[in-house]
Formats: C-alpha cells, structure tokens, sequence
C-alpha cells in the first residue's frame, strides 16, 4: 500500500496514536519500535481500544484488512507526516535553538491564534517522532501550524525542515545545549543554522533578532523580518525591556506586562511580538494575550510556598541557559536570596570544564546562598560560607530536613534528569 493510500485511511480516522494508553475510538495506532519493546505486540489491543486500523513492520502480527504492513512503521510516519503537510497546504512557522524554544513557541501560538486557528507542537514533542505527530495533528481547519524542532546532532534540523518544509523559520539562540552529540559549539551553530539553509534554498522566510550576531551572519542574503532592542533599522524596534523579576516590554508605545521571569525571557516574548506584527495581529490583541500566559511546567514558574518566593526552572539547563538565570537572579533587589542548582547533562568532554566556570561565577559573591546538586558540581566543589555542595538529591534532602526556610527569594534551576521540582516537597 502506498504512502496515499494509507493518507486516504488516515483521514477516516480521528486522530493518530502510537501508545495503546492513548488510543481513542476510531484512530490510527502506528506501532513504532522501542529500545525495549516491539510496538507490532500491542496492534491486536489498539484495535480492541477502537482503534479504526493499526500500522505495523512485522507481518507475524496480522490480523485482519484493518492491519496494514508496512516496511518500517517510523518511516511510515515520517512520510505520511510530510504528504500531510503536502496534502493540506498550509503555512507553517518552525523554531529551535538551545534555549527558549518551547516557551518562544508557546508564546508564538498565543499570540496567532488571536487572529488564526492555529495548532502547535504539544509540549516538547519535537524530534524525529514528535515532529511528525505534531503535523499529522493539524487539519483542513487549521490557519497556520507552530512547529517546534529539537536536535541533538548535525543534520537533524535538515531532516526535520525536509518533513515540515516551513514557511518561516526562527532560531532562539545558539548556546551551549547537547554539546555531546554536536561536537561543541561550533557544532551547535552549524546544526542549528541548517534551518536558514532550508528557508534560504526555498525562498522562505527568517525572522531575526538583531540582538544576536550570530543569527545576523547565519540569515545574511535570507528573506527576513527582524526586530531588536532600540534598533531603528529593525522591523520590529522594541523600546525597552526590563524584569524585576517580571518581564515587561515597551513597543510602539505598547506596555506588555508578562508572567515570565528573567531578562532571559525578553528575547522570547520579543520574538512571538515580531511573529504577531508580521502575521497582522492588532496591537491590543498581542499585549492581551502575553499577559494572560501563565508559564507552566516546571518553566519560569513563580510560586508561593510558606513565606517564600520560588521561581521554579527546573525544566532544562545548559551553560548558557544557567549562566543567565544566575546572573538575572543576583541582579534581582530581593533580599534573602537562595539558589537551588543541579548538574547539566549531555555536555560530554566540556562537562567538567562547564560545570567548573558556573561554580568559578559563584565564589565570593555575596548576593545568595547557593546549594549545588550532583556528582559535577560535587567534584568542582570548593569551600565558602555561601556555596554547599551535595553530591546526590538524597543527600540535598536530607539536609532539607535540618532547616527551614523563611521569607527567602528561591531559584530551583537544573537539567530535567534532576528532577529538583522534588525540592519544593521539602520548603513549606
């Protein structure tokens, strides 16, 4: 069966699904391997669930004319993910970078679907799996689809650009994430600008933050739409920008007061501004739906818990991502301020010499207690009457267990594999 033929039968269905927990009556389940497990198994129970017909790779697992075998059920996906976006025609904004990208798209949407209907990547579903099931979620309903693209290694982005084939493209920066898997930051750089090589072969469009030089070099000769800080030249100029600890913008006279935290965060409410004003969304409108997102999931959250303030960023972290919420966090006029950090993953030979520049940052600074969490700092450790050091979360917790904290300012901040949201069950 060819790739439209099985689109035909997809559009019988009601939706798609590759978990069995998930199933809904009258969807497509396509049975796609694990590292531990051989998705074909559970074709039989998705049918049961009300699945309408299952995709599977292995011929074994037949059952009747709802199944349809296939040779690879991934690459299935990936190419009926891309005769999708074919089939329906719509435009398509796509983004990454090292940090930023799921709240820079979270922002993007809000701010579009005050004119358009408009579908976006759920969560952080943005790899070869994600990206795909992110298109096949889009209908002949949808006005323009947000589509988030993560990478870990060069090429990724390429292949990605080839099954969304964007319309317009936006890189959030270019920092010190996944540095394992590319090589350094240089390798970052070339991996991430593979989608300005995209946009610029297909005469798409950029938009570009003319606060960064490196996506002013890597977009040269693109078709763009820029903005920056004080930037007349720029088609978005953004007055002015401040956080204390929200972050508030000033364009064409507009105030845009946020509920995200950090002057890290400007960039990204800059960027979904820039989207908006290029898409034609009024004024009011943008301002309107900025301040009313509240940022979710262990993301630039702002809790009470006691007497305590927290902001909670416990999602990711990377050098670059970690330097400045330190740096925004110590230039906050609170008093009483703790910082809660975990160690940063996925940086391979740079890990050691990474985690030593943010402990280097540290030393001598008397603004904030700060506690740092995992086997990396651990073995970076140095003495001082403001920096603790806990080689595990167990360890962390049961110190937990011997203070209390009262009317401090806290920043919980650490790679998702640490988990330090846990910390908020011990601050009361």
């Amino acid at each position: 069966m060819n790739i439209q033929e099985i689109h035909k039968l997809f559009l019988q269905c009601t939706s798609l699904s590759i978990d069995t927990r998930k199933i809904e009556k009258d969807s497509m389940f396509f049975a796609i391997k694990g590292e531990n497990f051989d998705a074909n198994t559970f074709a039989h129970q998705a049918l049961d669930l009300g699945a309408l017909y299952v995709i599977i790779d292995n011929k074994s697992y037949w059952i009747d004319e709802r199944t349809i075998v296939v040779e690879n059920s991934l690459e299935t996906l990936q190419e009926l993910a891309k005769f999708h976006r074919a089939y329906l025609k719509l435009p398509i904004v796509a983004l990454t970078g090292s940090n930023g990208k799921t709240t820079t798209k979270e922002l993007i949407n809000v701010v579009l679907s005050q004119k358009f209907k408009t579908k976006a990547t759920i969560g952080n579903l943005n790899n070869h799996i994600g990206v795909p099931l992110t298109l096949l979620s889009f209908n002949s309903e949808t006005e323009i689809g947000i589509v988030e693209m993560g990478a870990n290694h060069k090429k990724e982005i390429e292949f990605l650009c080839e099954i969304a084939q964007p319309d317009y493209g936006y890189i959030t920066n270019f920092g010190k994430a996944h540095l394992e898997g590319f090589g350094g930051v240089e390798g970052v750089i070339q991996g991430k600008s593979e989608m300005y090589q995209y946009l610029s072969k297909n005469g798409k469009t950029v938009f570009v933050n003319l606060e960064d030089p490196i996506q002013i070099e890597k977009s040269a000769g693109i078709q763009s739409f820029t903005f920056g800080i004080n930037k007349e030249n720029a088609d978005l100029n953004i007055k002015s920008i401040e956080a204390n600890p929200f972050v508030k913008i000033n364009y064409n006279n507009f105030v845009v007061e946020s509920h995200l935290i950090g002057l890290y965060n400007a960039n990204n409410i800059n960027a979904a501004v820039a989207i908006g004003k290029y898409f034609k969304v009024e004024d009011t409108a943008i301002k309107s739906a900025i301040e009313n997102y509240i940022p979710a999931n262990n993301r630039s959250q702002l809790l009470k818990k006691g007497s305590n303030e927290i902001i909670l960023d416990a999602y990711n972290a990377n050098p670059s991502s970690m330097a400045v919420a330190i740096t925004n966090f110590l230039q906050l006029e609170n008093q009483n301020k703790i910082m809660i950090l975990g160690d940063m993953f996925e940086l391979g030979e740079e890990s050691h010499a990474e985690h030593k520049a943010i402990v280097d940052s540290l030393k001598g600074q008397d603004k904030s207690v700060c506690y740092l969490i995992g086997k990396s700092f651990y073995e970076n450790q140095v003495s001082g009457e403001n920096i603790k050091f806990f080689e595990t979360f167990d360890a962390f917790a049961a110190f937990l267990k011997t203070i209390h904290f009262n009317e401090n300012t806290i920043l919980i901040k650490g790679s998702r594999g640490m988990a330090l949201e846990r910390t908020l069950e011990y601050i009361s």
